[in-house]
């Protein structure tokens, strides 16, 4: 039996029916929103061994722009942590009420800056509290656009 050259250059192999180039994606959370979960979580574990084991910063908090020394301050550092460990579990999550919360707590943390510019000893008056508040400002104007842009959907399971 001789074999032919012509006929094996023109066998095709069979191709397959193959599947859509990539299923459809359901909607979740974007790599943003993953981000901003993932700072929320690295400053919880930037904050909590700053505020248990420096002294010289666990002894300091900042609340709406006002030192808080001493006890005070470590009676409320928990709080601080709980804002930011609540946003890590807000954004990864994809809750609706995360963006807006965290805007109005970078709107706080833009008059706080302004407020401790002006009355610590350590601040550099009003005109650079006013400049940072402002450039802080952004972040928060940037999260409630995201939140009006975007309306996360988690899967039906995370609801």
């Amino acid at each position: 039996m001789a074999s032919d050259p012509s006929a094996a250059s023109r066998w095709v192999p069979r191709r397959e029916a193959s599947p859509s180039p990539s299923p459809p994606r359901a909607p979740g959370r974007p790599a943003w929103m993953t981000a901003l979960a993932l700072f929320c979580l690295v400053t919880v574990l930037f904050l909590v061994p700053r505020d248990l084991f420096f002294a010289k910063t666990r002894d300091v908090e900042v609340w709406l722009g006002f030192e808080l020394r001493g006890i005070a301050a470590r009676v409320t550092a928990p709080i601080h942590w709980a804002i930011f460990a609540l946003g890590a579990w807000g954004f990864w999550y994809c809750r609706p009420w995360a963006l807006p919360a965290a805007a109005a707590y970078v709107f706080y943390i833009a008059l706080s800056h302004l407020i401790w510019s002006e009355a610590s000893p350590n601040g550099r008056g009003w005109p650079i509290g006013l400049a940072q508040a402002l450039a802080i400002s952004t972040a928060g104007i940037l999260l409630l656009r995201a939140h009006r842009l975007h309306r996360c959907q988690a899967p039906a399971g995370r609801r």
